[in-house]
Order: structure tokens, then C-alpha cells, then sequence
């Protein structure tokens, strides 16, 4: 019994019987061009499933800084934490307070705020610098 369950399956898979049959491929360049624009044509979010994804889920952002530094920064907006990482890899955690407007994060002697692509850093004994997001 099982090799006659086994022998279906393969037999079904082989002749693609059992599923569903593609759609014809269309012919004429209109309904070419219009089935490209269709797969291409990304579904647009609503706002509301926008503000969702940004607030529950961990976003990576890297920005360049005026002091040539480059740093990796993990929003992790459900823990309400951002993970910095310089271009040596050296990684500070910082946590998030309630700005007017913007972000802001900060951790003993580390400091990261902005507003839209433009953020400042401030690192432990370090004068503070612009950044610009990049990614």
C-alpha cells in the first residue's frame, strides 16, 4: 500500500497533474508590458501598517558621520533600545528617551539624537559629531 501511495506522489509530481495549471503566458506586447508593470508594482502600505512594521520590529540604519566615522545602529523599537557599532566594531547599547520630536538615546557618556536623516553622536570623551543616514 505504501509503494502504491509512494508511486502516486511521484507519478503526480511528474506530470504536474495535480496541481493547479499556470496561466497562459500572454502573446501580444500589451499584455506583456502590462504583466511586467504588475510584478514589479510593489503593494503600497497604509500608514497604519507602516507605523506597525517601524514599531515592532528591529530597523538597521548606518550613518556618516563629519568626523569620517561610520556607524551601524540597530533601532530595536519594541525593547526601546539602539545598538551602536563604529567602524571598529565596538558596539554600545543605548536606551531610549522621550524626545519632543526625533530620536533620542543615550547611555552613560553615549549619546545619539536627530531628527529625520540627520543625527549627532556624542561618544564617551569625545566631541560631538553630524551624521547622516546613508542606508
Amino acid at each position: 500500500m505504501k509503494s502504491l501511495v509512494f508511486l502516486v506522489a511521484l507519478t503526480c509530481l511528474a506530470t504536474a497533474a495535480c496541481g493547479q495549471k499556470p496561466k497562459a503566458a500572454p502573446t501580444d506586447g500589451d499584455s506583456v508590458r502590462e504583466r511586467a508593470q504588475v510584478a514589479q508594482t510593489a503593494r503600497r502600505r497604509t500608514g497604519a501598517e507602516a507605523q506597525d512594521r517601524a514599531l515592532n520590529r528591529v530597523i538597521r540604519t548606518v550613518y556618516l558621520c563629519n568626523n569620517s566615522e561610520r556607524l551601524s545602529v540597530d533601532f530595536d523599537n519594541p525593547r526601546q533600545m539602539a545598538t551602536v557599532r563604529n567602524s571598529t566594531g565596538e558596539a554600545v547599547d543605548l536606551y531610549q528617551e522621550r524626545p519632543a520630536e526625533g530620536i533620542w538615546y543615550k547611555a552613560s557618556g553615549y549619546e545619539l539624537r536627530g531628527e529625520g536623516v540627520m543625527a549627532t553622536w556624542t561618544s564617551d570623551g569625545r566631541p560631538p559629531t553630524d551624521c547622516r543616514a546613508v542606508d
